[in-house]
């Protein structure tokens, strides 16, 4: 029984002269090091240093968090806010070729014997005191033209969905990688115990939807505890998260701390440090089973509220139920949060199907933004809003003035950003007559991460993850943080 008993205390079964024995080695070990190389442990604290989660940041931050409205699919730069007049002008003209210069093309449009431009149905006016040009199809985002940057000379070398949403995600076209948002809770760590650091929210438009994966969300190779939670509409917004019937609270309690005790033993055994996010998952899981029905519930929300999002908001699963949720999730703590709404791939009838989109998202969006402003939240929240690419200025297949699409183009296209140290009003860069390529201050993937990190406080060439023998961060081997764009 004494050795069973001792077995049990000690399940690694090491006693006290083997331990002391190794002990002495490792120490003599270090000792002969330090000798040797004089800045050895100088090198590996600062190595260390970077492969941890800093849990602040690196300088003062503009923004406290991020809601990302992402609008997967690309939405037409050309429908939205680069207003072009000589597409009217020169209505079913082939493209120049001095202005294609042999770019690649889809396998949708490659074939095509003429490229007739194609200028959109919708009509263009300018807004507030900044004049920025917005389409009729987004009449609430109009009037908030004074609050809002917009950047019409993004670019990317993507040109097809998957690859081009995953580069905007996580920084590479390739599967595999960290999150925007998975990177910021590894740097930032979490402003509210009760909830995820990151949170997804999806809805479905009325137009064409590519798929959207668990892997823009992922956590790649940092731990997984920094892993995007998908809040879904419906009585359960997070799977498997309640209790089934008959297991009470202090049930479940008792159970998590038996758990718990065997993940610790497992953990001492294997040094496996993924065991201890397991048990930070299991703790967050308990707690989100009361934090998370009570920030999802908008019973509380008064009508002017409803009122300024409109009335779909109280209807789960819609865009602009998500942005009201967005907003209640900021208020609480998540440090990024991710709004897709799918529908925006339009190669064919897209004037009708822009209609219906934008509907969807135009008075959500709006109204989130001074929903943050009303409160005080706009300065330190940054909101985006965007898609993975831009659109042709061409007619795709037959020149169809009536019904026509337009297909991928990655070498130029629009975004906007609204608070969290970004210039208000501001319009920024320029693409050409034909709003074919960018001529003027041009905005990369890599830029647009860097400079959304150090409005978060972050440097992206400081926040590096080492993995398979490389130090990994978002913005790769590249990116320039546009100062031009900060407040």
């Amino acid at each position: 029984m004494d050795e069973e008993k001792k077995a049990s205390e000690n399940p690694l079964k090491v006693n006290r002269r083997h331990f002391f024995s190794q002990l002495s080695v490792g120490i003599g070990s270090l000792a002969l090091g330090s000798l040797l190389i004089p800045d050895l442990f100088k090198k590996g604290a600062q190595q260390l240093a970077l492969e941890q989660p800093l849990g602040v940041a690196h300088f003062a931050p503009k923004a406290k968090r991020i809601i990302y409205l992402f609008q997967a699919g690309a939405p037409s730069q050309l429908e939205t806010f680069d207003y072009k007049p000589i597409l009217r002008k020169r209505m079913g003209e082939d493209l120049p070729e001095s202005i294609r210069k042999g770019q690649r093309l889809t396998n949708m449009t490659a074939n095509q014997d003429k490229f007739p431009l194609m200028p959109p149905k919708i009509r263009f006016q300018q807004h507030g005191e900044s004049r920025t040009w917005v389409s009729d199809f987004f009449p609430h985002i109009a009037k908030i033209a004074d609050e809002i940057t917009v950047v019409r000379s993004m670019h990317t070398e993507a040109i097809n969905h998957d690859p081009a949403i995953t580069f905007f995600q996580t920084g590479s076209q390739i599967s595999g990688r960290p999150s925007m948002g998975s990177w910021l809770s590894y740097g930032l760590g979490s402003e509210n115990k009760n909830l995820p650091s990151f949170v997804v929210l999806t809805s479905r438009g009325k137009g064409n939807s590519q798929g959207l994966y668990s892997k823009l969300w992922s956590s790649g190779f940092l731990d997984s505890k920094h892993q995007g939670v998908l809040l879904r509409s419906g009585k359960d917004p997070v799977l498997y998260l309640n209790d089934p019937e008959g297991i009470s609270r202090a049930d479940k309690r008792h159970l998590l701390d038996h758990v718990s005790s065997l993940n610790k033993l497992h953990h001492v055994e294997t040094g496996d440090d993924e065991i201890e996010s397991r048990i930070a998952q299991y703790e967050m899981a308990y707690r989100m089973q009361m934090s998370v029905p009570d920030v999802m519930d908008i019973s509380k929300e008064p009508q002017s509220i409803i009122d300024l999002y409109g009335e779909d908001c109280q209807v789960p699963g819609t865009y602009a139920a998500n942005a009201l949720q967005a907003r209640r999730l900021a208020e609480n703590g998540v440090r990024f949060i991710q709004l897709y709404h799918q529908g925006w791939d339009q190669h064919g009838n897209l004037h009708n199907e822009m209609a219906g989109q934008a509907k969807d998202v135009d008075q959500a969006s709006a109204a989130l933004v001074l929903d943050l402003k009303q409160r005080g939240m706009l300065d330190d929240t940054l909101v985006v809003w965007g898609g993975e690419f831009g659109r042709g200025n061409y007619a795709q297949g037959k020149f169809d003035p009536e019904n026509y699409g337009r297909d991928h183009h990655p070498k130029a296209f629009s975004i906007w950003m609204a608070g969290g140290g970004i210039k208000p009003g501001l319009n920024y860069g320029k693409t050409d007559e034909f709003g074919y390529n960018v001529i003027e201050n041009p905005v990369h993937i890599n830029d647009f991460h860097a400079t959304l990190m150090h409005a978060m406080g972050l440097d992206h060439e400081q926040l590096t993850y080492k993995y398979q023998g490389r130090r990994f961060r978002l913005t790769d081997v590249a990116g320039n943080v546009i100062k031009d764009l900060l407040a």
